[in-house]
């Protein structure tokens, strides 16, 4: 394992996700509920900079590594799936969504290591549609972690649109690399 400033902050993405969670389980004596929205809020949106700030460290310092490549989107997946069934719980989120989002990063994460074992790992490579989906997550989760009203914004409502058509982009990026496997997979490409 390559020690590096960039798998640095990636680890810290993924110390900051039990403390989003755990967040919720203090009592609320210690902690009222707006306090806790507040600090996940806070502590996811740290963590889902870190996951541009990592990137960005590893090309500006040259320190590009494959555990790194291996660690980001492993810390990316773990974070947005620990969100997810915590939204559940609080009943922020359907059941349904959280499915078919954890769903569709285990399946592609899955599709992606078979076609690396079949040499063809690059006919699945995150492309703009799967780049768009993630920050329609990463904007999604916060405003509904946060849930209360801002004035007369409402970050639940729309938290809440987001993450649906986050549901969504999950869906059609998954058909689509799905579709771009098809060929290979069937020896055919």
């Amino acid at each position: 394992m390559q020690l590096n400033i960039p798998n640095v902050v990636t680890w810290l993405r993924i110390v900051l996700i039990p403390l989003v969670v755990g967040v919720f389980y203090l009592p609320d004596g210690v902690m009222p509920l707006a306090e806790k929205n507040l600090v996940a809020c806070v502590l996811f949106t740290v963590a889902a900079l870190t996951d541009w700030l990592d990137g960005y460290l590893a090309r500006r310092l040259n320190q590009m590594s494959a555990f790194g490549a291996f660690l980001d989107p492993v810390a990316d997946k773990l974070m947005v799936a620990a969100a997810l069934i915590m939204l559940v719980e609080l009943d922020r989120v359907s059941a349904v969504v959280a499915v078919i989002i954890i769903g569709r990063e285990i399946a592609i994460s899955a599709l992606r290591e078979w076609m690396a074992q079949m040499g063809n790992a690059k006919s699945v490579a995150v492309n703009l549609l799967g780049k768009i989906k993630t920050v329609v997550q990463l904007v999604a989760i916060p405003m509904l972690l946060y849930h209360d009203r801002i004035l007369a914004f409402d970050p639940h409502a729309t938290g809440t649109w987001l993450v649906y058509l986050a549901a969504a982009l999950t869906l059609i990026s998954m058909f689509y690399y799905m579709r771009l496997a098809a060929p290979r997979a069937s020896g055919h490409g």
